[in-house]
């Protein structure tokens, strides 16, 4: 188990590496850089020349991307080019409002997750493939027609919500139900019919294990033969799908953001990169990584103590 730690934790420092390169790379492609932006393209040659060996922008890349990443290292991310304010104090301000959105979003995603898997694999041949084909669609719809769809299902033809609690408002606060219900469930029902659709095939190969056909005919109750004989086997490919359907969801926060005008963290990465705000889009992006590779570790580490075949949980006889 130590090596299955140290191997997962490795592999998640040499990714964070690997997206840190990434991400200082495309933030350098932006076409103004921090001087123009700092001075709307106002200034002229000699105070921009000036500005940038103030910024050490004058710097060869390499040097500027080891100083960034120092700095990370040290909690440091550096100033806002539009606020003049501390990145880390910027982010930190926005972070419990993502973090609820994203809590409320995985405690609807994971639970349906797994009943959709469920019914997937379950079901019998003549339902499998409308199953399997509805958890497909709803997966394969972008998240902005799926929160539309949501939008003048629920506001306007059911009337549940005020069309006004959708739109930005000044000094509202992110942590009202009604502004939360509807961009959770933008965010869950397509992370948890994706998160499904990898996990029904998994029920159904267990389903055909030997062990579970032996349970089934020696006429044991069918809730007993689900959580002795089958649910051991699914903890591995449970743990990896619903590590894959949370970061498929905070990936899609930015987007459900903006929609919704709801103040966290993806909407604040989506407005410094229109503002070209580099350093706020460069912490913002890593903080998402860090919260993405920490969770793929830890999927590795409890798949690997919940997999039978390693030695880790197994079905009873």
């Amino acid at each position: 188990m130590t090596r299955v730690v140290g191997v997962a934790v490795a592999r998640a420092l040499v990714l964070l590496v690997v997206v840190s390169v990434l991400v200082f790379c495309a933030t350098e492609l932006l076409p103004s850089d921090a001087a123009q932006s700092r001075t709307g393209g106002r200034a002229g040659a000699e105070q921009l020349a000036q500005l940038r060996e103030e910024l050490g922008l004058h710097l060869p890349a390499w040097q500027r991307y080891l100083s960034w990443l120092a700095g990370l290292c040290r909690g440091e991310a550096g100033t806002s080019l539009v606020t003049d304010r501390p990145v880390t104090q910027i982010v930190a301000e926005r972070l419990p409002a993502t973090l609820t959105l994203a809590g409320c979003a995985l405690a609807v995603a994971v639970p349906l997750t797994l009943l959709l898997a469920w019914l997937v694999g379950t079901a019998s041949p003549r339902w499998r493939g409308p199953f399997t084909a509805l958890v497909t669609g709803v997966a394969a719809v972008p998240q902005v027609v799926f929160a539309t769809g949501l939008v003048v299902l629920f506001a306007v033809v059911l009337g549940w919500f005020p069309p006004v609690s959708l739109l930005p408002v000044a000094g509202a606060s992110p942590f009202d139900a009604e502004r939360l219900m509807l961009p959770s469930l933008a965010l869950a029902v397509p992370a948890a019919a994706f998160g499904a659709g990898l996990l029904g095939g998994a029920v159904a190969d267990t389903g055909r294990r030997p062990h579970v056909r032996d349970a089934v005919a020696r006429g044991l109750p069918r809730h007993r033969v689900a959580l002795r004989h089958v649910a051991p086997f699914l903890l591995a490919p449970a743990v990896r799908v619903l590590a894959m359907t949370a970061g498929a969801l905070v990936a899609a926060t930015a987007v459900i953001e903006m929609m919704f005008g709801y103040a966290g963290l993806g909407e604040l990465l989506v407005s410094s990169i229109g503002t070209r705000d580099t350093p706020v889009v460069q912490a913002v992006a890593m903080l998402a990584a860090v919260v993405v590779l920490a969770g793929s570790a830890l999927a590795d580490v409890l798949s690997a103590l919940s997999d039978p075949d390693r030695g880790g949980v197994r079905a009873p006889a």
